[in-house]
């Protein structure tokens, strides 16, 4: 099933000439599909996904999502609240679509575990690894069960190591719990280990990118 269609997207920045970033990009996701989005820097891979989870508008085009509308976002800086716990920082999603404090801690001590980070509860984010930190944020992303993750380098930040974890444990996620997902990477390990890749250039996609 569907999860994800984007039709003709177009992102145009103003200038003299004005700059088409996307050039009519269309893609489809299935459920439980996990799908990698490669290029160079400044392709406008990070802009595509932000279009796709609407963080910004596309200039032209159409998005629809199937289902549940529930997005989860992963970033390459965490954007943890670095002076809450990591529990405080995975409720936060549950706690501001008003679930109780109690539902709230269950679900964010559950995935806590999941992501590998039981007896870390109270450890404030600030004093946590560049890993520990991203597994946090998965965390986080995965706390309102959405139907979508979206990730933007989510391994960008670390070590060949810990982005192999990160990378591995993301996946799992996914697909245990039929996410559809859409990672921008320049790793092009990473992307082998997805369903699928796209190259992005020039403003359109292209698929067998690696």
């Amino acid at each position: 099933m569907s999860i994800l269609s984007a039709t003709n997207l177009w992102k145009t920045f103003p200038g003299s000439p004005p700059v088409d970033i996307l050039k009519g990009v269309s893609l489809e996701l299935q459920e439980g599909e996990t799908l990698a989005i490669m290029g160079s820097s400044g392709e406008g891979k990070s802009t595509l996904l932000h279009i796709l989870g609407s963080l910004e508008p596309a200039t032209k085009g159409k998005i629809d999502l199937a289902g549940s509308k529930q997005m989860g976002f992963i970033f390459q800086a965490y954007h943890l609240l670095d002076d809450f716990t990591t529990l405080e920082n995975v409720c936060m999603p549950l706690l501001i679509a008003r679930s109780s404090r109690q539902e709230a801690t269950q679900v964010g001590k559950a995935l806590l575990k999941e992501v590998g980070l039981e007896g870390k509860e109270k450890t404030l984010a600030k004093f946590l690894s560049g890993g520990e930190k991203q597994r946090v944020a998965i965390a986080r992303a995965l706390a309102n069960n959405p139907s979508l993750l979206l990730a933007d380098e989510p391994t960008g930040n670390l070590d060949r190591k810990h982005s192999e974890e990160v990378e591995d444990l993301l996946l799992k996620s996914a697909k245990i719990r039929k996410k559809g997902l859409i990672v921008v990477t320049h790793d092009e390990e990473f992307a082998r280990k997805c369903d699928r890749t796209l190259l992005l250039k020039g403003g359109h996609l292209y698929t067998d990118a690696v």
